[in-house]
């Protein structure tokens, strides 16, 4: 009889060790499936996050220092702007070239005929954050204004000859973006730009405070200093109806203009000593060996 029940005793405890070795297995199979998909969605907002994070950042660098959208406040640029449009401005051209006459510029007032800047806050914390803010060219106390570019150092720049603004003797034809039906400008003056400053107006002369308001300042004479301008405009973005490029008016072309001397651009005059250095030994070489 013992015998007898030894093999159903084992017969019947197969099938239940192979259920109990197969049921582990079962129930780690949901589990990893989940933990999987866990993974998958713990890597998908990993992602996320970092192309967010990465667009934040590109964004910052590229309106701290290469272009931004300004809004234009008020009309003393009609009809060239018109109040509500929004420009681009280069940040980065003046670093590659020098103001030019004619330029569309953003500029600040602040060591010029601009409001003083509103003091720091109380609270250091918002002080620090204000700062970082403003190194990167996200925020700033400073009052921004948008005009052309007439004069640049050494200028002479007077009105009215015949009717028109005159730059070192030469007249300017304006017609192309003075506002219809302004006179060049509403009263005589005649202005020499100081080194280092530009000469601006704006293009809506009868109801534009420029340069030609602020000739008694004591620092320009009206000019603007040129390490206060931010960038130039160069693409009016909005309203779709408005988009267009901004280029520099023929009038400011005159050979005449040119061939008057200015100030050169800080740094510009060091570089070119560099550049034509090799550039003179060279002919002076060539020279030589014609002369043996």
């Amino acid at each position: 009889m013992d015998d007898q029940d030894d093999p159903g005793t084992l017969a019947s405890a197969r099938p239940a060790e192979s259920a109990s070795a197969q049921a582990p297995g079962r129930q780690d199979a949901p589990r990893g499936r989940k933990a999987a998909a866990e993974a998958k969605k713990k890597s998908f907002w990993r992602e996320l996050l970092t192309i967010v994070v990465a667009a934040a950042v590109l964004t910052l660098v590229v309106k701290g220092f290469v272009v931004q959208v300004y809004r234009i406040p008020s009309a003393s640029m009609e009809n060239t702007l018109l109040i509500g449009d929004r420009v681009l401005v280069n940040k980065l051209i003046y670093h590659f070239r020098g103001i030019a006459r004619g330029d569309i510029v953003v500029f600040s007032g602040q060591d010029s005929w601009g409001p003083p800047p509103t003091p720091p806050s109380s609270d250091p914390v918002l002080r620090v954050f204000d700062d970082v803010l403003s190194d990167i060219g996200l925020h700033s106390s400073q009052t921004y204004y948008i005009k052309r570019v007439i004069g640049l150092p050494g200028d002479t720049v007077a009105c009215c000859i015949d009717g028109k603004v005159t730059v070192n003797g030469v007249p300017l034809n304006e017609g192309s973006y003075v506002y219809p039906g302004n006179a060049p400008s509403a009263f005589s003056f005649s202005a020499i730009v100081p080194a280092g400053y530009v000469w601006v107006m704006g293009d809506h002369r009868g109801d534009s405070e420029d340069s030609r308001y602020h000739t008694d300042d004591a620092l320009g004479g009206g000019a603007v200093p040129e390490n206060e301008v931010v960038g130039r405009a160069f693409l009016v973005i909005w309203p779709p109806s408005q988009f267009r490029d901004l280029p520099i008016p023929s009038t400011f072309s005159q050979s005449a203009l040119h061939s008057v001397a200015a100030h050169p651009v800080a740094g510009t005059a060091g570089a070119a000593g560099v550049i034509g250095a090799p550039l003179l030994l060279l002919r002076r070489r060539r020279r030589r060996r014609r002369e043996r």
